[in-house]
């Protein structure tokens, strides 16, 4: 199997993961603040990880601390805002309007960057855009301050795979992962001080199961395989592969929180797994068209 490939599956198993987390994340916060949750699951995946690469961590030089702080910058801003948007929303609704970061790359590239990305990306982009409407538009033309919050992270997070695309190609990514998380559970930890009232240790037993599940599943796992395949796979289609994302998470809310499967959802939700079917496609030209582009070339 090539590389390109198996990256492909193991990244969809990973959106599986990451769909499931939010309701396991908006059950394990409960009345506790967002920012301690995240603070304990980035340092359990820190400390996993340092593990899993205690070749790379023990090589570490200061250019990779540098890199992965860089990186840990828009992860983690991503993160807790869509964390916030989960408390303010349904989960099954904040795993779509994630999504909306797969319109977001291809705009950012193009007036920050130069970058155009392929016209099937644009039209999967913009697919995409019309099913996250269907979703998080309501009757009266307005959005949620969770959708908010959550749209604001998908702008962050957005930037966070361009990075991730540009160091891939400048060289190798993986001692850049241990870092970039220890950077993560810093700040997360700093931002604790500012949210204040906090009890250190939660007595519930959701808060540290949620916990143990999204350090080690969509935390560890999934940035670690997000990080490498996108030295195979652009930072466009690794977006719109993480369509599937919202798609794990509407069952996973529908079981585990009781939530509501709406019509609303489903048209959404299909037209974005559409658009992931129009970004995979080998789009050739129909075989006269290109005999006459070539017979053009010869007059």
């Amino acid at each position: 199997m090539e590389r390109r490939n198996l990256f492909l599956i193991l990244l969809i198993l990973g959106t599986a993961f990451w769909g499931i987390s939010f309701s396991v994340t908006k059950l394990a916060i409960g009345q506790h603040q967002p920012v301690l949750f995240l603070f304990y699951r980035f340092l359990l995946a820190t400390m996993v990880l340092s593990v899993i690469f205690w070749k790379q961590v023990k090589k570490l030089d200061s250019t990779a601390i540098k890199t992965g702080a860089s990186l840990a910058i828009p992860l983690v801003l991503g993160i807790y805002l869509q964390t916030l948007g989960i408390t303010h929303t349904s989960a099954s609704q904040c795993s779509f309007v994630a999504g909306i970061t797969v319109v977001m790359i291809p705009v950012i590239k193009l007036f920050i960057y130069r970058k155009s990305a392929a016209l099937k990306i644009w039209i999967a982009a913009f697919t995409a855009l019309i099913g996250l409407f269907v979703i998080s538009i309501t009757d009266q033309f307005s959005i949620g301050t969770g959708d908010l919050y959550t749209i604001i992270g998908a702008f962050c997070f957005a930037i966070y795979l361009i990075q991730i695309e540009k160091e891939s190609m400048a060289g190798d990514i993986i001692p850049t992962i241990v870092p970039m998380f220890a950077t993560c559970t810093i700040l997360t930890f700093l931002l604790t001080f500012i949210q204040g009232n906090l009890t250190w240790i939660p007595q519930q037993e959701t808060f540290w199961i949620g916990i143990v599940f999204c350090a080690l599943f969509s935390t560890a796992y999934m940035y670690t395989i997000s990080n490498i395949s996108q030295k195979y796979i652009s930072a466009e289609r690794v977006s719109i592969i993480y369509l599937f994302e919202p798609i794990f998470g509407a069952f996973a809310a529908h079981f585990i929180l009781g939530e509501e499967i709406t019509s609303r959802l489903l048209i959404g939700g299909g037209m974005i797994f559409l658009a992931t079917l129009i970004s995979e496609l080998k789009w050739r030209m129909p075989k006269q068209m290109a005999e006459l582009r070539l017979f053009k070339r010869n007059i």
